[in-house]
């Protein structure tokens, strides 16, 4: 508790002092843990069979299509011992299990329920879940996160000549059906001929998850992850957001001119 206080403290006063960050198209370079919200909202909630099922998913229909870049591998997890969206059985008693979403790029499976897997033609994958026996359970994600790459977080950094390090997210919205977003940035910074320059506030991420994908050019080793609670129309339940140090080539960034 006390290094989240001093965490949160630190992060005030950087911004409190910063520039405004400018807008425009930019590579963006997104840390890791609590990073991996984005993919969470952008993109995992597309692979839910939950929206695939009945076509509310820029992703139904495209297994074993290239949907990302070919440096992305994505999984969903829900064995992970003692992690925060972890168990033992879904909801509809199927065991949890590691589900492979996206091998480098290939989109390989869904994170199917089973009313929707009948839907479908597929089998359950152990993501079905619900707050309590108040909802109906549906497919939802457990632990999901990009996979780690090759790259160190100073090898990112080092080969951005000018763009933008988003170091903390904060919260932001998502279009669930085009998975259009935007996220703030709690904490920011310029990049500038391979180096941290200075602190920018004000920051926002503007995108489409599904393109966002495949603008990845670089992920980093050091895979971390985040907890949250994700609604959805089966209640509000623990899940595991996460993701090394990644790269997007261009983003749009919201800021001052």
């Amino acid at each position: 508790m006390e290094w989240h206080a001093k965490e949160a403290a630190r992060i005030a006063v950087t911004m409190l002092h910063a520039d405004l960050c400018p807008s425009g198209v930019m590579p963006v370079v997104i840390y890791n843990g609590f990073g991996g919200v984005i993919f969470h909202e952008a993109c995992g909630h597309s692979l839910e069979a939950t929206s695939v099922a009945k076509g509310h998913s820029v992703f139904a229909g495209k297994l074993g299509q290239r949907i990302a870049s070919e440096v992305v591998t994505a999984i969903d997890d829900g064995t992970i011992p003692n992690a925060w969206g972890s168990s033992n059985i879904d909801d509809e008693g199927h065991p949890t299990q590691k589900n492979v979403l996206i091998e480098n790029g290939i989109l390989k499976g869904y994170m199917v329920d089973m009313l929707n897997g009948r839907r479908m033609n597929m089998k359950p994958t152990g993501n079905s879940r619900r707050e309590s026996y108040k909802y109906a359970p549906t497919s939802r994600m457990t632990n999901t996160f990009i996979a780690p790459g090759d790259k160190t977080k100073e090898e990112i950094i080092r080969s951005t000549e000018y763009g933008l390090y988003a170091k903390y997210m904060g919260g932001g919205s998502v279009n669930p059906v085009t998975g259009d977003f935007n996220f703030a940035v709690n904490e920011a910074y310029l990049i500038k001929d391979g180096k941290i320059d200075r602190p920018v506030r004000g920051a926002t991420l503007i995108g489409k998850g599904s393109q966002v994908l495949l603008d990845i050019d670089m992920v980093a080793d050091n895979l971390d992850l985040g907890q949250g609670m994700c609604g959805s129309v089966s209640g509000s339940v623990p899940a595991n957001v996460g993701q090394p140090m990644i790269r997007v080539k261009k983003m749009t960034v919201g800021g001052r001119k």
